[in-house]
């Protein structure tokens, strides 16, 4: 599996929408890997993963084409990684097509929206739930339930193809024991991570910070989830964190963890 990483920023994005932090005027300054859109990924070219108010501009800026996506998966409702408005340009009369060539994953909060705001629309829409498998194609994939939104299923997603498992888990704080409990079963071969906190720990418990994420790491480590052959590479990266690109690498190379940027692809 390969996975594309089209979007590394948490919901206000580097440099952030309305802000002179130091990490937002490093990134008007200098670019490059500093600069990052809200957080979204491709797996294998067909496999979309969550649709931030960025998706057209990752979708030009990639050159991609959506109607080779298969699917559409998301992890939770929040703005940044659930843009259901954009759906509507993908059909008539915006475009050619009458309908969705992608089926739709949800979770309980993403479901009724979607119904709601397009009914009898030529959509095919199912919902998941944490800790049931589905599968999709060659794929099976398991969403876990992450420590994120009360009041919703928030989850994090486990995906499985030709004996590989890659976990995309972006907003998903410290887990809830029953997810570490299940995730004892998984044995990974790449982790996708938030580090949205970065050098900053806020009293949230939604979110990781640097200590928290390598504390996570470590019980992976220690219950055999991850071994010295698992790649981890970091994502949701927030300008509060108050850490540029090349500080986190700093900070996270020792512990043999990728720090994420906008367009890179992970291959297992």
């Amino acid at each position: 599996m390969t996975i594309r990483l089209l979007g590394t920023g948490a919901a206000e994005g580097i440099p952030a929408f309305y802000s002179n932090s130091e990490v937002s005027c490093y990134a008007r300054k200098h670019g490059g890997k500093d600069v990052r859109t809200r957080c979204g990924a491709l797996v294998d070219g067909t496999m979309k993963i969550d649709l931030p108010p960025d998706t057209l501009h990752h979708i030009q800026r990639d050159k991609l084409d959506a109607t080779d996506w298969t699917a559409m998966l998301f992890t939770h409702s929040d703005d940044d990684h659930f843009a259901p408005e954009e759906l509507q340009y993908c059909l008539y009369p915006f475009t050619e097509m009458d309908f969705l060539t992608f089926t739709i994953y949800g979770n309980d909060a993403i479901v009724p929206r979607l119904h709601a705001m397009y009914p009898n629309w030529p959509m095919d829409i199912v919902q998941t739930k944490s800790f049931e498998p589905f599968h999709h194609e060659h794929y099976t994939i398991t969403p876990i339930h992450a420590n994120h939104k009360l009041e919703e299923d928030a989850q994090n997603l486990i995906l499985q193809r030709d004996g590989k498992a890659l976990l995309y888990a972006t907003d998903t704080g410290v887990w809830f024991e029953p997810t570490w409990e299940f995730l004892q079963g998984f044995k990974l071969d790449a982790l996708v991570i938030e580090c949205t906190e970065g050098l900053h720990c806020t009293d949230f418990e939604g979110h990781l910070d640097v200590e928290s994420m390598l504390e996570v790491l470590g019980r992976l480590h220690k219950q055999g989830t991850l071994d010295s052959s698992s790649i981890v590479c970091t994502t949701h990266h927030s300008h509060n964190g108050e850490a540029t690109h090349a500080q986190l690498e700093t900070v996270l190379k020792p512990h043999n963890v990728e720090v994420g940027f906008d367009g890179k692809e992970i291959v297992v």
